[in-house]
């Protein structure tokens, strides 16, 4: 079973996220560290993918300042979505080839990962005949969105616990004029993100085949980090 060092960042702003992602990417792909998985929450924040738009913004510049938020361009997949506090983000950062998945098997499997960890607190989910990411009904609680660079992923998904939903009222969510979001909180189940991590956690070691162990913020960013060190914990 394959080692994947796990990190609980808390609140970090998107910009330092994605420049701790990229040098932590170039030493998953050198081999230096192995599979990571990083949970976190963003302040307020509008990402544009790939196919994402400056229409699919809806809100004014000077809307989107008294909102507290920024707008992001960056280099996943997909459109336009909203990150903040209460949504559990996560990045993995993992070899696919020694996962032994393509691109599309590993976006299934990360869908597969969330819908085990909704069922688990009592909310039907599914990805089932629906466009990426993770569905109540009608209303999407996860988004997905990820890059493959070099056999080794990026980005990843974003699942709604108790954010303010109303931050989706100034864009068209992942490209798509009619959708509505939904979260934990929606769905009735009283839970901070705290509460999600740990289940969400040994879901994808579960059905991602990995052997977790728990790390920090500190020790990820040391240089000559080892496999397993005092700071960190085996599940």
């Amino acid at each position: 079973m394959l080692d994947c060092l796990v990190a609980d960042l808390g609140l970090i702003d998107y910009s330092s996220a994605v420049a701790l992602q990229r040098d932590l990417h170039q030493r998953v792909v050198t081999g230096e560290l192995p599979a990571l998985l990083l949970l976190l929450q963003h302040p307020h924040v509008y990402t544009l993918g790939r196919r994402g738009t400056e229409t699919d913004i809806l809100a004014s510049p000077d809307t989107i300042h008294e909102l507290g938020a920024e707008v992001y361009h960056t280099d996943r997949g997909g459109e336009v979505t909203y990150h903040g506090p209460g949504q559990l983000v996560g990045y993995p950062i993992l070899d696919l080839r020694a996962a032994g998945l393509g691109p599309l098997a590993y976006v299934r499997a990360l869908e597969r990962v969330i819908i085990s960890t909704l069922a688990e607190l009592g909310i039907h989910a599914t990805s089932e005949g629906r466009p990426t990411g993770v569905w109540v009904d009608d209303a999407k609680i996860a988004a997905i969105g990820v890059r493959v660079s070099r056999g080794v992923t990026m980005h990843g998904f974003a699942l709604n616990v108790n954010p303010d939903l109303t931050y989706f009222n100034h864009i068209v969510p992942c490209g798509m004029p009619n959708a509505s979001v939904t979260s934990v909180a929606e769905q009735e189940v009283a839970l901070e993100v705290s509460g999600v991590i740990d289940i969400f956690s040994k879901r994808f070691a579960d059905i991602l085949g990995y052997s977790l162990i728990h790390t920090t913020l500190s020790a990820l960013t040391e240089q000559n980090l080892p496999v397993v060190s005092t700071a960190q914990r085996r599940l």
